[in-house]
């Protein structure tokens, strides 16, 4: 099957074309400020590129960084109001209640408390009352929100209330676009609702950017249809994606990872993807990125939902490094690297800059770097070794020396020794193992949930059950799904016999 994987990273857009997981064409062009006119341009290289072999590509996988830079940045962000099912509990702690003031004021629109809501046992805490529910959806219609986010105490056990609560606001208030928590986060009622509030208001994004992809991938002139990188190191089709732009949110450096585990053909590893602007240090466990199981930050904001472990440094190609090298980074050229770079005829001192002068990368003109001085050269790459020795040692689980496996455009940063790794592997296209990890991506489907009453067989083959639904919902071949993760906890808090069973399916994109 002959796919193209595009990466946008903030400094490059990388693009290749794959036939059965061998790569026919690759391509590394500078990120636009736009990111989508880059999109673009890459698709348009890498077809040029491929020639006649791009006739018969069957999918365009993107990787985007729109809606992590849409949070950080607080600009594209659609006002949402939030409702939560869960008095006379937790009323104390309203929907946004530790967001940073910023981007609450430009978020929040509506914060409304109902009664509700689930024991931990499953148990009604209180009855939900309809006209509640029916009166604040027709406020939230009258302030002219159309992005509302529910919530509701344990929905992850049981997501009746929610869904009950979602029923009476389209009544309400037909054009308004829901996004339910237990869809997208777990236990840990303010991060799970934290995630809920955030995708609401990267939907219009979201469907924007969509559009403007699949316009790209029309006027590319091929007939493929058009997938969304996730952020667990599989895809969802455009259409899926658009209602769950959260789980795009660190695709980037995943995608790195499963191209890294691809081309190198290590399936557990350390990898240390360095771009443009940081390097991120992950570890692949069966070819897929560790989760994280703990609390994450996104723009100042405290969730918890499916993401990749990862440790990111201000260490990049385009990172700026002072005229005496005892200050590098955090600050990046970014995008503007070909423009501002000293071998692109600019004015900055960056990493690539150095890399140049010590004969590790051949980019740009490196006579414009021989008046470098060695002693800076040399205090530049031993600071910028021993910051990503420290990454990667912060990332290991224990003291057994392991492979790193080395990818992105600035790989040439990586130290080739470093305390408990045995090996630095690197391969051909590590420059673009991004996107060449977007074009192999498969569809997933996952289900966390809380089971009660049910042997611990059940309870898992329950979970499997609706994670292969899931899949196939998604767009995956029933046939080629496969269970690669599975996870059950027992819960001794919880009466009677309680199971909290994670499962993670991937299958091939039906054709």
């Amino acid at each position: 099957m002959k796919r193209i994987g595009i990466d946008v990273g903030g400094t490059n857009t990388d693009a290749v074309l794959i036939d059965n997981d061998q790569v026919i064409a690759a391509i590394k062009t500078f990120t636009t400020q736009d990111v989508t006119t880059g999109v673009r341009v890459a698709l348009k290289e890498v077809v040029e590129a491929a020639g006649p072999a791009a006739d018969a590509v069957e999918a365009v996988m993107i990787g985007t960084t729109h809606y992590t830079n849409a949070v950080v940045q607080r600009r594209q962000l659609d006002r949402v109001a939030g409702i939560r099912v869960s008095l006379p509990a937790s009323a104390s702690l309203p929907p946004f209640c530790d967001w940073p003031e910023d981007l609450a004021e430009q978020v929040n629109h509506g914060a409304y408390l109902v009664h509700g809501g689930h024991e931990y046992d499953g148990r009604d805490m209180v009855p939900m009352q309809d006209m509640e529910i029916a009166e604040v959806a027709r406020k939230i219609r009258k302030d002219g929100v159309n992005r509302v986010a529910i919530s509701a105490s344990f929905s992850p056990l049981t997501a009746a209330c929610e869904e009950h609560a979602a029923d009476i606001v389209r009544q309400e208030h037909p054009d308004a676009h829901i996004t339910l928590s237990s869809s997208l986060g777990r236990i840990g009622l303010l991060e799970r609702e934290n995630v809920a509030l955030m995708n609401a208001s990267l939907i219009g994004l979201a469907s924007d950017i969509t559009q403007a992809f699949s316009d790209a991938v029309a006027a590319s002139g091929l007939n493929a249809r058009l997938y969304i990188t996730q952020n667990d190191g599989t895809v969802a089709h455009a259409d899926a994606a658009r209602d769950f732009p959260v789980f795009s949110f660190a695709s980037g450096p995943t995608n790195s990872m499963r191209g890294a585990a691809l081309l190198t053909g290590r399936k557990n590893a350390m990898v240390c993807d360095v771009g443009g602007t940081t390097a991120d240090v992950g570890c692949l466990i069966n070819g897929f990125p560790r989760e994280a199981n703990n609390v994450v930050e996104v723009g100042g904001v405290r969730t918890l939902f499916r993401m990749p472990d990862l440790l990111s440094i201000a260490i990049g190609g385009g990172t700026k490094v002072s005229s005496d090298a005892h200050e590098i980074g955090p600050h990046s050229v970014g995008y503007r690297l070909g423009t501002q770079a000293l071998v692109f005829g600019g004015q900055t001192l960056t990493c690539t800059d150095i890399a140049v002068a010590a004969g590790l990368a051949d980019v740009g003109d490196p006579a414009l770097v021989k008046h470098l001085d060695k002693g800076l050269i040399t205090r530049a790459l031993a600071t910028v070794h021993e910051r990503i020795s420290e990454a990667v040692d912060r990332m290991k689980t224990d003291a057994t020396p392991v492979p790193l496996l080395a990818v992105g455009g600035g790989a040439m940063l990586i130290p080739e020794t470093m305390p408990g790794i045995n090996e630095v592997v690197h391969v051909e296209h590590e420059a673009v193992a991004n996107a060449v990890g977007a074009a192999i991506a498969q569809i997933s489907g996952e289900t966390d949930r809380i089971y009660r009453d049910v042997s611990r067989e059940e309870a898992i083959e329950n979970a499997k059950t609706a994670a292969i639904a899931q899949a196939i919902k998604a767009g995956a071949q029933e046939d080629t799904i496969k269970v690669i993760e599975v996870e059950d906890l027992p819960l001794s808090y919880l009466p009677g016999q309680a199971l909290r069973a994670r499962v993670r399916v991937v299958g091939e994109a039906a054709s």
